[in-house]
C-alpha cells in the first residue's frame, strides 16, 4: 500500500539516540508492516514517539482496517454508521480536500470503540437508573415485527419464550390490545422486567406455507397508499387499525431484519414499512428501534450489519436506533440489544 509519508520527527537533543531501523525503511514498507498490527497496538506504537504518532494515522493504513474489520462488526448504531462512500468510492477517487478521518471513523465506528466511548461517560446514569428502581413503574413495552420472525428456519420467537438460562419469562400472553395480544414480559438479567408484543404479518398456517413454498405472504399489517415524490412513485404503507393501537402505545420497536446472504430481500420495501410503524402521528417522537440482523443459525453466511443498516437506509430515520447481529437458534446477540433499548427507553421517560 502507498501512503502519505510523515512529517519529519523533531531534532533528537543532544546524547539521545538516532532514527530507529524501522524508520529507515521506506515508508510503504513502513505501512506494509504496520498494516499487520491490530489497531489498539498501532494506537500504541504511536503513543511512543511523535515520528510513531505521525506515522500511525496515515489515512490508507486505517482506511484498510476499515475496510478489513467492518463486516466482522455485530452492531452499528446511529451515532457510529460509517458514510457510505468510505467503503464505496476507490482511495484515487477522494481528493485531499474530501479524505476522510479513517482512524476517527475506525474508533467511532467499531464496538469496542463504542463500548470504552460508553465506560468513561459519567456514570449520572447508573444513579438514575437506581432512583427509577424505587419507583414503581409500568413494565416498558415494545412492538417487534418484520420478515425475520417469519422467514427464518429457527424461530426466534419460540426459542426466547424456552431459553430461561438466557431470557426468563415473567408473564404469558394475555389479550388486551383490542383484539391483539398484550405480549410476553420477560426479565432482563434478573432484574427489569419489559414486555414484547409480536405482531406478525399473517396466519402461523399462512406463514409456514410460504416457508415451505420458498413464497412470499401478503402482509396483513399494512395497506399501501400512493404518494409522489417529485415525478416519481414513491413507496408509502400506512398501518391497519389494530397495529395502530400498538403503535400509539408501546416506548420502541424491534425490527428483526433476515439477515442471510443466500435470501432475496427488498430493502426498500422494508424502509417504507418501518418508516410507517414508526411515524411519530402514531405516538411519542424519538422512541428507539432495535434492529435485529438475525440468522437461523451460526453457520449461515449473514449480511454484514454495516451493510445491511445501509441498505435499509437507517441514516434517513430521525430517532436512535441499533443494529445487532443476532442468531435466532442461540439468541446470540439479543441481549446486547435488549440492554440498549432498555437504556434508551429509560432514558426517555427519565426526561
Amino acid at each position: 500500500m502507498r501512503g502519505t509519508a510523515p512529517a519529519p520527527p523533531p531534532a533528537a537533543p543532544d546524547g539521545a539516540g538516532g532514527e530507529s531501523a524501522l524508520q529507515k525503511l521506506p515508508i510503504d514498507l513502513q505501512l506494509n508492516i504496520m498494516s499487520f498490527l491490530s489497531p489498539q497496538d498501532l494506537c500504541r506504537l504511536g503513543s511512543t514517539s511523535c515520528y510513531w504518532r505521525a506515522a500511525v494515522q496515515d489515512p490508507l493504513l486505517w482506511r484498510y482496517f476499515v475496510l478489513r474489520d467492518l463486516p466482522t462488526w455485530t452492531s452499528i448504531d446511529w451515532k457510529s454508521l460509517p458514510d457510505e462512500e468510505i467503503f464505496n468510492k476507490a482511495f484515487s477517487e477522494v481528493s485531499d480536500n474530501e479524505l476522510y478521518d479513517y482512524m476517527a471513523v475506525y474508533k467511532r465506528s467499531c464496538p469496542e470503540g463504542r463500548r470504552s466511548l460508553k465506560s468513561i461517560r459519567p456514570r449520572y446514569g447508573t444513579v438514575t437508573s437506581f432512583l427509577q428502581s424505587l419507583v414503581t413503574q409500568a413494565e416498558p413495552r415494545f412492538a417487534m415485527f418484520g420478515p425475520g420472525l417469519e422467514e427464518l428456519d429457527n424461530s426466534l420467537v419460540q426459542k426466547m419464550m424456552t431459553c430461561p438460562e438466557i431470557l426468563l419469562v415473567a408473564g404469558l400472553p394475555q389479550r388486551q390490545i383490542h383484539g391483539i395480544g398484550s405480549g410476553v414480559s420477560f426479565q432482563f438479567n434478573n432484574n427489569q422486567k419489559f414486555n414484547i408484543v409480536t405482531l406478525y404479518s399473517t396466519t402461523s398456517v399462512e406463514r409456514r406455507r410460504a416457508r415451505e413454498e420458498q413464497a412470499v405472504a401478503v402482509n396483513k399489517m399494512f395497506y399501501q397508499e400512493n404518494s409522489t415524490a417529485g415525478n416519481q412513485q414513491a413507496m408509502h404503507y400506512s398501518v391497519i387499525a389494530q397495529v395502530r393501537k400498538v403503535c400509539e402505545v408501546v416506548d420502541g420497536f424491534i425490527y428483526v431484519a433476515n439477515a442471510e446472504a443466500h435470501r432475496a430481500h427488498d430493502r426498500q420495501e422494508e424502509l417504507a414499512r418501518i418508516s410507517a410503524m414508526i411515524d411519530p402521528a402514531l405516538g411519542p417522537p424519538n422512541r428507539p428501534l432495535l434492529v435485529l440482523s438475525c440468522v437461523s443459525d451460526i453457520s449461515v453466511e449473514r449480511i454484514p450489519c454495516v451493510y445491511v443498516a445501509h441498505q435499509l437506509q437507517l441514516n434517513l430515520l430521525h430517532q436512535p436506533w441499533m443494529m445487532q447481529d443476532t442468531v435466532a437458534a442461540t439468541l446470540d446477540g439479543l441481549l446486547n440489544g435488549i440492554e440498549w433499548l432498555l437504556e434508551e427507553a429509560n432514558c426517555k421517560s427519565a426526561q
